[in-house]
């Protein structure tokens, strides 16, 4: 039986590196990356304009990603998702990818404090002109009253980087 592949994941507040740090795993363990912004505005171009529309389309193209990093998975690929796993819930679904075929993964937590986060977006914001509307203090604000901090009582394999 030929060895999975390992699931790379990540949990960290809107601004922590999330995006970088998942490009930079993929590339230093040749595995594939999918992006959850990437494969959104593929499949629903222009669609997204709010934080409900998000959430809507982020839950219809979900199926699909979790049978298809399964299949990745089990063929011994590793796979990098650029996916949020900022809640219990998010991250139960990576932990159901993995435990219904036994394949290793890894959560890394970016516990980055909250000006570091909104210093980040701030730059971020002026290198993607797109994502200004959206990379805002308010919706940092917003979006972090939902952060669960990961805990190891969750079953994951985490691996914390302090700022």
């Amino acid at each position: 039986m030929a060895t999975k592949g390992t699931l790379y994941c990540f949990a960290g507040k809107m601004g922590a590196g999330k995006s970088t740090k998942a490009k930079a795993i993929a590339e230093s363990k040749n595995a594939i990356l999918l992006s959850e912004d990437d494969i959104l505005s593929q499949l629903y171009p222009n669609q997204i304009q709010s934080f409900d529309d998000y959430l809507t389309f982020s839950s219809r193209m979900k199926p699909f990603v979790h049978s298809h990093v399964q299949q990745l998975l089990k063929i011994g690929v590793d796979v990098v998702m650029d996916f949020p796993g900022n809640t219990i819930n998010q991250r139960q679904w990576f932990l159901d990818i993995v435990s219904e075929i036994q394949a290793d993964h890894q959560l890394i937590y970016l516990n980055i404090d909250d000006a570091t986060c909104l210093q980040q977006l701030k730059i971020r914001s002026q290198t993607n002109p797109e994502r200004a509307d959206y990379d805002t203090e308010a919706t940092f604000n917003y979006v972090s009253s939902f952060f669960e901090e990961p805990q190891a009582s969750e079953g994951l394999n985490i691996l914390e980087i302090k700022d």
